[in-house]
């Protein structure tokens, strides 16, 4: 049977905002194998930095983790959007900058993870649902350095990625701008199902999947 520890921010744990509907975790239980579970370890508003002290909840039950992680260290670096730069090239390089501590941190988390020795798979950023077009754009474009982190990690060590930017692409997914709602989180539960249940993960390379 399968036990599942999800890692990282609210894009899991997002009960605080499906206004009493339910959440990840609990779509989750409900599409797993009858006896398995599914264990929240992932905490709102946690940034890569704090993976290590949710790692402290697996334990050898667990025979699968998934990590999404990475938009609230993104949203702490969200004034680059609106920093006023000299010219295009000094406001590549922040980003740049942004990027390569964000790497740092990723990379450091997804190793304590693999120290577990178990299957982990790990998520990109999705876009989210701002309400301003123009604001909406620019972050997409800002969040192409933290997910390109995200991808490059996931080749590197041969992991299974989940493509979030492609399961929530309506605005229904979204109860705000940043946070899955009741659909969106069906959908993120729909998808860790299907990648914890496809067949083996060593050796098989990275896999992106939506």
């Amino acid at each position: 049977m399968l036990r599942v520890a999800l890692l990282g921010d609210s894009i899991f744990d997002n009960a605080a905002y499906t206004g009493g509907g339910p959440a990840v975790i609990d779509h989750l239980r409900g599409l797993l194998p009858a006896g398995s579970r599914a264990d929240l370890l992932a905490v709102d508003g946690a940034v890569t930095n704090h993976v290590a002290h949710q790692l402290r909840g697996v334990t050898g039950q667990h025979t699968h983790m998934v990590l999404s992680v990475g938009g609230n260290d993104a949203l702490l670096r969200s004034g680059l959007l609106e920093a006023a730069t000299s010219s295009s090239g000094e406001a590549f390089l922040m980003l740049a900058d942004a990027a390569d501590d964000f790497e740092k941190d990723y990379r450091k988390a997804v190793n304590l993870c693999l120290l577990c020795g178990l299957p982990l798979v790990i998520c990109t950023i999705y876009d989210g649902n701002f309400p301003d077009a123009a604001y909406q754009r620019a972050a997409r474009m800002a969040l192409l350095a933290f997910n390109d982190v995200i991808i490059r990690t996931a080749a590197v060590r041969n992991l299974r990625v989940i493509e979030l930017r492609r399961v929530c692409t309506d605005a229904e997914d979204y109860a705000n701008p940043i946070e899955p709602s009741v659909a969106g989180g069906a959908k993120i539960a729909s998808a860790i199902a299907r990648a914890v249940q496809e067949g083996r993960f060593q050796g098989a390379g990275c896999q992106v999947a939506a």
